[in-house]
Parts: structure tokens; C-alpha cells; sequence
């Protein structure tokens, strides 16, 4: 692999991206169909994918995957590597395309979430801090401090 190719170097970020105002986005970068927010950060090396909506005064850390249907509040971070998940494999393997069978996920504001996370298809609350490493299975309605697999309510904060 010749690593001087600029394709391999440079952003990639379809015209159909709405970016608000002040947005920094680090290369190289993945992003479509997509909405970021004002005065937010885009790291290198994260994929943001279709019918995203990201809010104001984000930051997303190097590494991040954001599957489609991912809706994030205003002022959260998502650490390095943190991966939502859309895709539950409920007929026992993936869905194949069938996107009828994806699930939405939904982070309230002021939400921060820690390095290597995952997240499956949930409702978080907004106040809420999500330790590095967890894996949040479920919905999380009261602020707080969750970490582990699964995730669990540690403190308020």
C-alpha cells in the first residue's frame, strides 16, 4: 500500500452533510447523509453514517463508529472507539440490509461516554456519564454514573 496515495489520506464527506456553524472535522473521515451541529469536534477516523443527527457543542473522539438512527443530545462526548450498535440480530444473524429490522438509538444532552463503549439501541437521559469499556443494553432514564457489562447505575453525580 503506498501510504503517499491522497485517497487514502483525505476526508471523505459526501455533499449531502449539513454541518452547522464552527465545525472542526479531523482527516480522514467518513461521514454521509448526516447532521452535525454548531461548534462541534469530528475526530479522525470515525464514521458518521446516514440519518445521524449530532447536537450543538459535541465532541466525537478518534475511532467512533455512529451507525444510522443515531440521534446525540447537545454537549456530549463520545470517546475514542465508542461503537453504537442498530443491528440486534434478532433473527439469530444480521438483517442483511433489511433495515426494518434496525433500532434507534437516543442520547439525551450533557452525556459523556467513555473510550471503547458500546452502545446498543437505547434511550439514555440526558446527565448522564457512561464509563470506559461499558455496554449499555438498556434504557438509562435517570442521570448518573453507569459503567460495566452491562452497564449499571454506580452514583448520581
Amino acid at each position: 500500500m503506498n501510504i503517499n496515495n491522497p485517497i487514502l489520506l483525505s476526508a471523505k464527506i459526501n455533499g449531502d452533510v449539513i454541518f452547522g456553524e464552527n465545525v472542526k472535522v479531523v482527516e480522514p473521515v467518513n461521514m454521509y447523509g448526516c447532521t452535525i451541529g454548531s461548534n462541534c469536534f469530528i475526530g479522525p477516523f470515525v464514521e458518521i453514517q446516514k440519518d445521524v443527527i449530532i447536537g450543538d457543542f459535541c465532541k466525537i473522539q478518534s475511532h467512533a463508529f455512529i451507525c444510522e438512527l443515531v440521534t446525540i443530545g447537545e454537549k456530549c462526548f463520545i470517546g475514542h472507539g465508542v461503537m453504537f450498535i442498530n443491528d440486534l440480530f434478532d433473527s439469530g444473524g444480521p438483517a442483511n440490509g433489511d433495515k426494518t429490522k434496525w433500532k434507534h438509538t437516543v442520547i439525551g444532552n450533557n452525556v459523556s461516554i467513555g473510550s471503547n463503549a458500546t452502545i446498543l439501541p437505547v434511550t439514555i437521559c440526558s446527565n448522564v456519564v457512561i464509563g470506559a469499556g461499558a455496554v449499555v443494553t438498556k434504557d438509562i432514564s435517570k442521570p448518573g454514573i453507569y459503567a460495566g457489562n452491562p452497564a449499571k447505575f454506580l452514583r448520581k453525580i
